[in-house]
């Protein structure tokens, strides 16, 4: 279902509880909403008001994937972006990596596997971006 944004400050500020593998409905609802905005690419748990450790990013084909309980593992080339926010009505400096190693849950048969992952690019942007989301830090 599609939801409506959240900017408040108290919720997006507020650190994310793990995930488990009955927030699958979030996670297509985070899906739902994505897909709905226009210049969306991706979406935190939070971003809906819901603070769980839960985000979905599109990747270059418009394909939704859905990451829970992310943690941000290694980091290189460390540069600094001007990023904007679905959520903040600012964009704001922030450092960012260009190579990211992640480790999360994917909901696999209704269970969930732990993997791990390189990403880069822009990719890696959006996904440290929805990490900080998780961590209640604003950007």
């Amino acid at each position: 279902m599609i939801k409506e944004l959240v900017k408040d400050t108290d919720i997006l500020s507020t650190r994310c509880e793990a995930a488990t593998p009955e927030d699958a409905e979030l996670a297509q609802d985070l899906v739902d909403t994505v897909l709905s905005l226009e210049e969306g690419a991706c979406l935190a748990a939070n971003q809906i008001g819901v603070t769980k450790a839960v985000v979905v990013y599109l990747d270059d084909d418009q394909t939704p994937h859905v990451l829970y309980n992310p943690k941000l593992l290694l980091g290189l080339g460390a540069t600094k972006v001007i990023e904007g926010c679905l959520t903040l009505d600012e964009p704001s400096k922030v450092t960012r990596y260009a190579k990211i190693k992640v480790t999360f849950d994917e909901l696999v048969d209704g269970t969930f596997r732990r993997r791990k992952r390189d990403y880069t690019g822009w990719t890696a942007q959006m996904i440290q971006h929805m990490i900080d989301h998780c961590n209640g830090k604003l950007v």
